[in-house]
């Protein structure tokens, strides 16, 4: 049993509150930051348990990786006889919780696996393994993003190693991304999923198992998982291998605030390349959300609906053809014909610019600076990435500043057609534009605003505005996990097209 109990209070500050999980001398807690007033996850341990000095380890390493879909590690130490682990408390719906009904859409998972693989690549390349991928470990997060827990400090706690650990990760990854298509668990633990059919001894490939999966996902999952060259391909050795072969999967993205229900589209067999899913998702609608096209119309009454069109188009064209000859017949001398004619010249459509770099921007705060470590993944071009603040106790950012932001870097001036900005889904954010040529808050002109903001927001300004540095600026920010955030997934600069 643990030496700790509810109410205890460690360095000073994280007041341990429900235990969630007991097992082998370690003990995981939800405990509250008072200092922070936020949750955080803490891992504490009996005085007999034999790896503290490793596990302590293993979490300042992990500490050290900013990737942020890898969870964040806050304190680690061993003192005072209590040793304790406090990291980021993840909210959210793991795979596990995804699959209790089956399968989800498999380019959904897919997608899932993709964000695990590239966080894990880092992750290896910084000389860290995981060794304990299961569908628990792996979250959909009540924010819209993807988290995978207990990076290292798994393997720590439970003396797991291998003389192989990219092939084992890669092996972890190839098992998740089974479930993920068939709902079953191919590996020897018991993850509360039912076991993987086999066929000879061997494990049914996903396609033996559930119908509608893609060719080119069944034979990843068999690369990864079986270690077997499949369509000319070799096995997946490394997590580096398995995101290089799931690049091209559809990524997650939050989802866009709407009222209408979601459109029916189902179809009948699985394209076999990488493609947009047609059909809607089993996930809670605050989740991935990818819109179907609309469905073709049949039968008597698309037959009805395109005869109305038609003679609509003919009514349209005979009332054309009397205005444009009437207008003929009453041109002014000495005016052309062609002149009188000549259409309005089409609008320009706004061409995107792309940003030189990315910092976040704090210059009324005491380090002047923002989460810099993570401002590139605002202009990386993928929608499942983040940039975000820091966690205030209060909309207006605690009282402790006017604002804070993100701001971007063009490389030389220029002009400003709108901002198309990607922000969570938690409502009650007023973000401002602002532009200029340095990166001084007084030397930068607030030329747009948007309050309540949420989703994708365009920023326009109301007259020409031309600067090297664009600030999204938040002065009000959204709630999120019982605090306030803002959160900025993709930040698309447009100037005015040319001629």
């Amino acid at each position: 049993m643990s030496t700790v109990e509810p109410g205890t209070r460690l360095a000073d500050r994280f007041r341990l509150e429900d235990r969630v999980h007991e097992s082998g001398g370690a003990t995981l807690w939800k405990a509250l930051d008072e200092i922070l007033a936020r949750p955080v996850a803490v891992h504490t341990f009996t005085p007999d348990f034999p790896r503290v000095q490793e596990v302590v380890t293993a979490a300042r390493l992990a500490s050290r990786l900013t990737d942020p879909r890898l969870t964040q590690v806050f304190d680690a130490a061993d003192e005072d006889g209590t040793a304790y682990v406090v990291s980021e408390w993840v909210s959210g719906d793991s795979l596990l919780d995804l699959l209790e009904s089956g399968p989800i859409e498999p380019e959904r998972g897919a997608a899932l696996v993709a964000e695990a693989a590239e966080a894990l690549a880092h992750a290896h390349a910084a000389g860290l393994t995981h060794l304990h991928l299961t569908p628990g470990r792996l979250v959909w997060t009540s924010g819209s993003t993807v988290k995978l827990l207990g990076l290292a400090v798994d393997a720590a706690i439970l003396d797991l190693s291998s003389d192989e650990p990219a092939r084992e990760d890669a092996e972890g990854l190839g098992r998740l991304l089974y479930a993920a298509l068939t709902g079953h668990w191919p590996g020897d633990s018991d993850c509360g999923l039912p076991a993987a059919p086999l066929d000879d001894g061997k494990v049914c490939t996903p396609r033996q198992v559930t119908a509608g999966v893609p060719g080119y996902l069944d034979a990843i999952t068999c690369r990864a998982l079986l270690q077997e060259p499949r369509r000319g391909h070799p096995p997946l050795a490394t997590p580096a291998d398995v995101a290089e072969a799931l690049a091209e999967v559809p990524r997650p993205a939050p989802a866009p605030v709407t009222t209408a229900p979601p459109a029916l589209n189902l179809r009948s067999e699985a394209p076999d390349g990488p493609a947009m899913s047609t059909m809607p998702p089993r996930m809670p609608s605050h989740q991935m959300t990818m819109v179907p096209p609309p469905r073709p119309q049949t039968g008597t009454a698309s037959k009805i609906l395109l005869t109305v069109i038609v003679l609509l188009v003919m009514a349209a064209v005979g009332v054309g053809a009397w205005t444009v000859g009437k207008n003929l017949g009453n041109t002014p001398r000495g005016v052309a014909q062609s002149d009188a004619a000549r259409p309005p010249s089409p609008s320009l459509k706004p061409v995107t610019v792309k940003a030189v770099s990315a910092a976040g921007f704090d210059p009324l705060g005491s380090d002047r600076a923002e989460k810099p470590e993570i401002a590139p993944l605002a202009i990386d071009g993928k929608p499942s990435t983040d940039w975000h603040t820091d966690s205030y106790s209060s909309a207006d950012l605690g009282r402790l500043k006017d604002g804070v932001g993100l701001i971007l870097d063009m490389g030389k001036p220029v002009p400003i057609a709108d901002v198309v900005v990607s922000l969570g889904n938690g409502g009650g954010a007023t973000v401002q534009l602002k532009v200029g040529d340095a990166a001084e808050l007084s030397s930068l002109k607030t030329v747009a605003e948007k309050k309540g903001a949420s989703g994708s927001v365009t920023l326009t300004p109301e007259k020409a505005t031309t600067g090297q540095y664009v600030l999204i600026w938040f002065t009000r920010l959204p709630p999120y996990n019982g605090q306030y955030r803002g959160t900025i997934y993709e930040v698309t600069v447009h100037s005015p097209g040319s001629a």
